[in-house]
This record gives C-alpha cells, structure tokens and sequence, in this order.
C-alpha cells in the first residue's frame, strides 16, 4: 500500500462520470468492474453511461467551446501550467494508480508519467504558436487572411497500454487550442484513462463542460461517440481493426468527421553486421519487453544479419534470463502482467501457433496468473504469425536475413508501417537503411520506443492516419478558414 492511500488529499469517487463540470453517477444498468491485473482485486466499480448521458456531455462540450475559443491565449496557457503543477505535486499517487489499474511497472509508470506531463507542458505553449497567414491576391484590390481556428468539439477514444499518456496526448492540445473534449477511456484503464486527468483539470480550474469524461459500454455508447453530430474530430488511438471501424463510421454516417488515428504496429528492429553488439542486446531487452511488450511501437521483429545472428542470440538470450518478472509495484521489476484474461489468451495462442509454425522456442516459463515470462523464438521466419501480426506481449521472434538489402526487405514486408530501429557503426549507412524504411518513425542505435513532445508520432499503411506533437498537432486540432477582402469594388464579367 503506498502512502497516498490513506492520503485525505489524494482524489476519490472515481466510481462517478464527469459530463458538464459535474460528478454523477451512470445511469445504464451495466456495471464497469476496474480490476488490478496482477492480483485481481477490485479497484472500484462504475456504473456505466448511457446514450442520453453521452449527449448531454457533448451539448455541455458544444456550450462551453466557444465560450473558450474567445479567451486569449494566456488564460488557456495559464490552465495547462497549473495541469503540470498538480500533475507534479500528484506524481507518486498516479505512478501508483498506473501501477494497480493497468499493470505497469514502476519503471514504466515513471516513464508514462514523465511523457504525459511533457506533453501538457508543450501544450501549454501552443496557444501562442498557433498562427494564421495573409497571402496576397491576383485579384485587384482584395486581400487573403488564412485563419487557424479551433476544430470544435472532438471526441477521444484512448487505449489501456499507456492510459494516462495517450489521453493527455490528445486533450492537452485540444484544449489547449481551444477546443471543449468528450472522452471515452478504455474500459480496462477508465480511471488512468480518464476519470484521473478529470479530476486535475478540475482542480486546475478548467471551465466547466470543457472536458467530459463518459465511461460506458462499446454496445451503448462505442458507435455513438463517433456518430454523433457535435465532434468535428474524432482522436482514436487503439488497434487497427477498431480504427478501421471507426474511419468507416466517421465518414460514412449523416456526419462526416476528421479522423486522428493511431492504430496498430508491426515494429522492426534491425541489427546490421558492423552493429555494437552488447548495445543491441540491451536495447533490444528493453524495447520489447517494457510494458510486456504492450506498446504499439514496441519491438515486435527483432531482424539480424547472418554474419551476426548466433551472437547475437546467445547475449540476447542470456541477458532476457536476468529480467524480474512478476509484481509491478517491485523498483526492479521488469515484466509484469498483461492487462486481461483476452490478451492472455491471445498470447497463449501466438505461443502455440508459433511452435506449429516451426519457430524454435529458446526461452519460456511459466504462467502465473496473468504474467507471462519472457518467451523467446528463432529460426523464425517472415511468413510466420509473430512476424506478420502484432504480438503486443513479452514473446518476440528473431529473423535472420542474408544482408543488409534483405534486413531492409524484411522490415517492410509488413502491412503496418509505426516505429523502427536499426543498429550499425555507420551512421550514413545507418541513415540511408532508416530512410529506406516505410514507417513514420524510425531510430539509429536506439529503440523504436521513443516518443518526444516537439517530434511527430505517427504512421503509415495501416498504422494509421495523422501526426501527433508538436507542430503536426496543432494542424489536427484546428481548422483552416480562409476569409478574403475586397477592398476596392471589384469588376464582375456581367
């Protein structure tokens, strides 16, 4: 038990919804039980939202924008400085909330938390960045003003993996520039996810109806929050299957959305002949397995050259052997639990298939509960499941390819196209291998986990639509309006 739970200060009633600056409770019958994926305990249960709930949380967020789309950019900023205060001020009581709700280990926590707060503090910046043009004419007398305004209301759509980061990911910008947000959290993290950063805007004293946080069943409210007239953008991030659904939805209904979509990842991480081994090895470990691999950037193919491979296996190997498994809460654990009782048996049956399918399976272990050991496979090949899907869990298979041509063949031989990595000495090689690669992201001697506030974060192919941080940011969240003037009459042909 950590200290803030007997914390009279630390936040409470995370069983209410949060729709127009008030705390209520859901009025479905359907119940959402929150539970610890490491021991199963009951974290607290919500009764869940209906359709009617979700409207009038959009038509509280529909109210509130445009009050708050006047306000200078200062007031707006102001909002998101004292966000990171609290967030700061809050810091052991959300790493403990991010280690019981979605399973993270204390490192992980650390890491998700330090991301989220990065974010909020860039986007307290961004109301003083945002900036629209006057472009001149060919027309006599007339004048072209380019306006960026906010893009309205926008509906999230955040996932369990990184809960706490993913959702701040996109309601600090959104509010930042001026937009009012109506959010559904994952069922897995509704706390982290949602209901937690609704308590520290509250606190922060962000206007009512501004942010809502609507917890409730896909088969209620799932389709709806899409389909709804008030967003005009729909952030979605989450598998590609579900964002398939949800472009389809967004363009397909009464009301055409935008779309913000960051889905799923097939990572490749490629170690070149004349790579710093050990390094590899160590980053390799750690950007796989970080979260039990539950990242849609992580490392999902490890891709080695055969002059190479057999080192680099046995150090891999050998270093995966010393890795802590188990509680989250422990500072030196490194792998703990997956999320729910679905992706463990997804997990189950990737290990299975991978053995039907021929890969050598060098390292297992035990299941216990919902923690899953390390499990490692070689002679895999290309056509094989663990490369060709995301695995999203602490099992990775090792490629070998023949050279350099053939590693970058086999990087792109993936529908997804998220993050990458390749390790070499060469830095020009290293350079000309990266931009070789169809993805949004790639890295030179480091991991494909990375994720800064000032860089775009993003895909291509399937995995996804858009670019989040940064610049690239503030053009999915707002608007482009383009206002001439005439200033002189002009001259019409009749």
């Amino acid at each position: 038990m950590s200290s803030n739970d007997n914390n009279s200060n630390a936040y409470s009633d995370f069983h209410l919804q949060f729709i127009g600056g008030e705390w209520q409770k859901g009025k479905d019958d359907s119940i959402n039980t929150d539970t610890n994926p490491y021991n199963g305990d009951t974290i607290v249960e919500i009764q869940q939202a209906t359709k009617d709930q979700l409207d009038e949380a959009y038509d509280a967020a529909d109210q509130a924008q445009a009050k708050w789309a006047k306000t200078t950019p200062a007031e707006r900023a102001a909002v998101m400085y004292k966000v990171v205060s609290i967030l700061d001020q809050r810091q052991d009581e959300i790493v403990d909330w991010l280690i019981k709700e979605s399973g993270s280990t204390r490192i992980k926590a650390m890491v998700e938390f330090s991301s989220a707060r990065a974010i909020t503090l860039e986007a307290a910046s961004f109301p003083n960045r945002v900036h629209g043009e006057i472009r001149p004419s060919n027309t006599p007398g007339k004048e072209n003003f380019i306006y960026r305004e906010p893009i309205g209301v926008v509906a999230v759509i955040s996932p369990w993996n990184f809960p706490l980061h993913l959702t701040q990911r996109s309601i600090a910008p959104a509010l930042a520039l001026g937009n009012a947000v109506v959010l559904k959290p994952a069922s897995d993290t509704p706390v982290t996810g949602g209901l937690l950063l609704a308590k520290v805007f509250e606190e922060a004293g962000l206007p009512k109806g501004l942010l809502n946080v609507v917890v409730g069943s896909g088969s209620e409210i799932g389709d709806a929050i899409v389909e709804h007239k008030a967003p005009s953008l729909v952030s979605f991030t989450g598998s590609t299957s579900v964002g398939q659904h949800i472009g389809e939805l967004a363009n397909g209904g009464e009301y055409i959305k935008q779309v913000a979509l960051e889905l799923g990842g097939n990572s490749p991480f490629v170690v070149l002949k004349d790579a710093d081994i050990e390094q590899a090895v160590k980053a390799a470990a750690f950007g796989k397995f970080l979260h039990q691999g539950q990242i849609c950037i992580a490392i999902n193919r490890v891709i080695v050259e055969d002059e190479i491979y057999d080192d680099f296996v046995e150090r891999f190997l050998a270093h995966v052997k010393t890795l802590n498994v188990g509680d989250p809460n422990k500072q030196d654990t490194a792998i703990g639990p997956i999320i729910n009782e679905k992706q463990l048996k997804s997990l189950k049956e990737k290990i299975a298939k991978a053995q039907d399918e021929g890969a050598k399976m060098i390292l297992s272990g035990e299941i216990e509960g919902q923690v899953v050991p390390p499990h490692i496979f070689t002679e895999v090949t290309r056509e094989m499941d663990l490369s060709c899907n995301e695995v999203f869990g602490p099992l990775v298979g090792i490629i070998r390819a023949k050279d350099e041509d053939d590693a970058l063949s086999i990087a792109n031989d993936s529908m997804y196209g998220l993050s990458s990595a390749v390790f070499t000495s060469d830095m020009q090689k290293g350079l000309r291998f990266a931009r070789g690669i169809r993805a949004g992201m790639t890295h030179i001697n480091d991991i494909s986990v990375n994720d800064e506030s000032n860089t775009p974060f993003g895909g291509e192919k399937n995995s996804g639509i858009g670019r989040f941080n940064g610049e690239w940011v503030l053009e999915e969240f707002t608007r482009t309006h383009w206002i001439s003037m005439q200033n002189e009459p002009r001259q019409y042909p009749f």
